[in-house]
């Protein structure tokens, strides 16, 4: 794939820049981000208004630890195109990572809009209200991922771990059970649920 796309670096700027941003993708997912953010920086200067060149920039300056300037490349990627669910996901994880709390649940909320059955963009919703300290709403968000995704069981003991804290035992050890079903070696699991039986 590499290969195929350096082919296309000396065409017009249109065809550049979208190999460009391939090139950029594929490095990024191979952690090579030096190569990435060349690809990156070459993909936004053929084509500015290309919104995914403009959302891998921000991937790169994000991995870098600067998200208040990778929170702009994807405002400027949103600008060019306010259907792009990646920037707007990935400006909600820029917000979050800077604490801005209300932005993100704005981001996420926007995008849940747009994608009603993404169960990462649930998951982050039920992440931010427990953020901001309303475990009902985010059981709320957890009992709508797990529709979504049943058999996860992370998000089983997620919630068994929730309800545990609101005070409901009964519930507690049912999605702890069901998170147990589906990976009996977790030990904070296999913890609890021991404490229960000896209560």
């Amino acid at each position: 794939a590499l290969e195929t796309l350096k082919m296309f670096e000396k065409k017009d700027s249109r065809v550049k820049s979208a190999a460009a941003t391939n090139l950029s993708f594929l490095y990024y997912l191979g952690n090579e981000l030096e190569q990435a953010t060349n690809y990156a920086d070459l993909a936004v200067n053929s084509d500015r208004y290309n919104p995914a060149a403009l959302t891998n920039k921000g991937n790169t300056v994000f991995a870098n630890g600067d998200w208040e300037k990778a929170a702009e490349f994807y405002k400027e990627a949103l600008r060019n195109d306010t259907l792009c669910t990646e920037a707007l996901y990935n400006l909600g994880l820029a917000y979050k990572k800077l604490n801005r709390i209300d932005e993100a649940l704005d981001c996420f909320l926007k995008l849940h809009a747009i994608l009603p059955n993404s169960a990462q963009v649930l998951y982050q919703l039920a992440s931010i209200y427990q953020v901001m300290e309303d475990p009902n709403q985010a059981i709320e968000w957890l009992l709508q991922l797990i529709s979504v995704v049943p058999t996860d069981p992370h998000v089983l003991s997620k919630l068994g771990n929730l309800y545990d804290t609101e005070g409901d035992k009964s519930q507690a050890f049912h999605y702890y059970c069901e998170s147990y079903r589906y990976f009996p070696s977790n030990i904070e699991v296999i913890e609890w649920l021991g404490a229960y039986y000896i209560d």
